[in-house]
């Protein structure tokens, strides 16, 4: 059955503080993000590989500077946040559902004086806390997934985007043309009915006024990313089973798992989309 929106974001908040997610996260990703990586080569390290991302994606923004006011929906630890902050010297609000990441989140940006830069906001992306038109870029990175009213979310990034302001986000999708089911495993494991598409996006945005500049489809690395993840997990079993549970990271191994197949069997998509609200 479907998740209400209510209970998607009820979900989505309760794992993401919970120690086991946040043990994991912070010991294998770093601490730092929680999104896939760029693995140019292969076998780059995960937090190496998550950092080109942030890089990457911040490069198709167009005129980046110590006036922008940057949103990041999901943002997790802040990472992109504070290399945004630190890069360009613009203003970046961080709306994040867990409490536990907001925290550490706000903790980073205290030691490497950022604090008057990057602000963390607790909040829902399906209902953001924030008047219309106040940013000039929206940011996100594989975390619109987890929305069961994903059309809710792309209505108000758009809502509060002045004019001209720009959308970049990744997200794990669905191929356009995935048969129907195949995505089952994976859907049981994140607990939503459905993931997006890049059809799916094109059509909700272009309906609401934005204009596609690019899609950089990137499959590979999403491939890459998840079994190099899954990698590191076995191979640090030990030690973080002193952290998160074993039933934990039998799941996720098993998640992981579902992912990697996925790709492999081109049901998924992966990339970096930038759309210009006009």
């Amino acid at each position: 059955m479907p998740q209400s929106n209510q209970n998607a974001v009820d979900l989505a908040e309760a794992y993401y503080d919970s120690d086991d997610a946040d043990a994991f996260y912070r010991e294998i990703w770093g601490g730092e993000d929680i999104h896939i990586g760029l693995y140019d080569p292969p076998d780059l390290d995960i937090s190496t590989a998550s950092h080109n991302t942030v890089v990457r994606l911040a490069g198709m923004i167009d005129g980046l500077n110590e006036t922008s006011r940057v949103l990041d929906i999901g943002a997790g630890y802040g990472g992109a946040a504070r290399y945004l902050a630190k890069t360009f010297g613009c203003r970046v609000t961080c709306l994040n559902l867990s409490e536990v990441q907001n925290a550490a989140n706000e903790k980073k940006n205290k030691e490497q004086g950022l604090s008057s830069l990057v602000r963390v906001v607790h909040g829902n992306f399906e209902d953001l806390p924030f008047q219309s038109g106040v940013f000039d870029v929206v940011w996100s990175q594989d975390a619109i997934l987890h929305s069961a009213n994903r059309a809710k979310v792309l209505a108000e990034v758009t809502r509060v985007l002045g004019p001209g302001g720009q959308f970049v986000f990744t997200d794990p999708m669905q191929a356009d043309d995935c048969p129907e089911g195949v995505l089952q495993p994976i859907l049981d494991r994140i607990h939503l009915a459905s993931l997006g598409s890049p059809e799916f996006y094109r059509e909700e945005l272009k309906k609401l006024g934005l204009e596609e500049k690019a899609f950089e489809p990137m499959l590979i690395h999403l491939e890459r990313h998840y079994a190099r993840v899954g990698q590191e997990l076995e191979s640090r079993r030990t030690e973080i089973q002193m952290h998160a549970s074993g039933d934990y990271v039998d799941r996720m191994l098993g998640g992981l798992k579902n992912w990697v197949n996925g790709a492999r069997a081109g049901h998924l998509m992966w990339g970096m989309f930038h759309f210009v609200k006009r």
